[in-house]
């Protein structure tokens, strides 16, 4: 089974320091690709597995859609019938999960969401495994990774919107935050499940506006990219969300924009804002398939009412290694 992952709320990717694609040719600059068929979701997150591409979205049982080309798109059913067991005794009003992320390793499908509800800081980061996708093998869900102000614990952080990042070494981590303290990282285990480790805090905005959330990391070449939201998503046409990104030459930051500007003190260089038809783009993740990089996110349609759809866009980096995208 030939499997090509390019990750996820917080989003990631393999390591890419050895690819030669990816430079912008500025005579085709990255364009948005035409889709059809099943768009509508939140938080899309994208990965191969054999000759289809499938994203994993936010939803009751998190809803799956899958493509032959990446612009046909047909929904494909949903990863849990129910909400695992132990979701409603720590949670007792989550419906819907949130924001899944994937990652290949250790001979396995891992992947991670988020159970929560909105406006709410109780919150935990769940973890599933499965052999294969979409022939039929169920994801198992492995319980809990870390939560946030449960069980009458107190914490400064928000436990959702996980991004998981499997570095060259083997070494698997989790990125993940929204709001509040900002975006932290954490290491997990071999088996991509929780261990004892330090919380890593790797971007923040001040408290005047601390609306931050949905990164995703990545590394291209000499630096690895931190890719979050900023500002507000879920409100249609009046969403004000917009993709920003830092870089760093280490995994746990600091992350610098393009002016130096470090990320824990509200810093983030542009990559995708709203236009006259798509607004509020965000959670964003980084697809890189067949030699060629993609931008997967959500964009509010105002053709249809302000209704959160699947976008997709070409992705390059610029003479000075910075990202640009084709959306919005």
């Amino acid at each position: 089974m030939a499997v090509v992952l390019a990750t996820q709320g917080c989003r990631a990717d393999p390591d890419l320091v050895a690819a030669s694609y990816g430079d912008l040719d500025p005579g085709h600059p990255p364009q948005a690709l035409d889709l059809t068929g099943s768009l509508r979701l939140s938080d899309p997150y994208a990965i191969r597995v054999g000759q289809r591409v499938w994203i994993f979205s936010t939803g009751p049982g998190i809803p799956t859609k899958s493509s032959a080309d990446m612009r046909q798109w047909q929904d494909e059913g949903q990863v849990f019938a129910q909400n695992p067991s132990w979701i409603a005794p720590l949670l007792p009003a989550v419906t819907d999960l949130w924001s899944p992320a994937l990652a290949y390793f250790g001979g396995k499908f891992h992947l991670y969401y988020a159970a929560s509800t909105f406006s709410s800081i109780q919150s935990c980061i769940g973890h599933a495994t499965a052999d294969t996708i979409g022939q039929g093998s169920p994801f198992l869900d492995q319980g809990q990774v870390i939560c946030s102000n449960v069980s009458g614990n107190v914490e400064d952080f928000n436990a959702i919107d996980p991004s998981v990042y499997v570095e060259t070494d083997g070494s698997v981590w989790l990125a993940f935050g929204s709001w509040e303290s900002g975006i932290k990282l954490i290491a997990l285990g071999a088996d991509g499940g929780p261990v004892a480790s330090p919380l890593f805090p790797i971007a923040m905005r001040p408290p005047s506006n601390a609306a931050i959330q949905a990164c995703h990391l990545m590394k291209w070449r000499d630096f690895y990219y931190l890719f979050a939201s900023f500002d507000g998503c879920c409100s249609g046409v009046d969403s004000t969300h917009s993709i920003h990104v830092g870089r760093s030459s280490n995994l746990t930051g600091p992350y610098l924009d393009r002016d130096n500007l470090d990320m824990m003190d509200g810093g983030g260089t542009l990559v995708l804002e709203s236009n006259a038809d798509w607004k509020g783009p965000g959670s964003n993740m980084i697809f890189t398939d067949a030699g060629k990089q993609y931008n997967v996110y959500h964009a509010y349609d105002v053709s249809a009412n302000g209704a959160a759809t699947l976008r997709i866009a070409e992705l390059a980096f610029d003479n000075d290694g910075w990202p640009v995208s084709g959306g919005p």
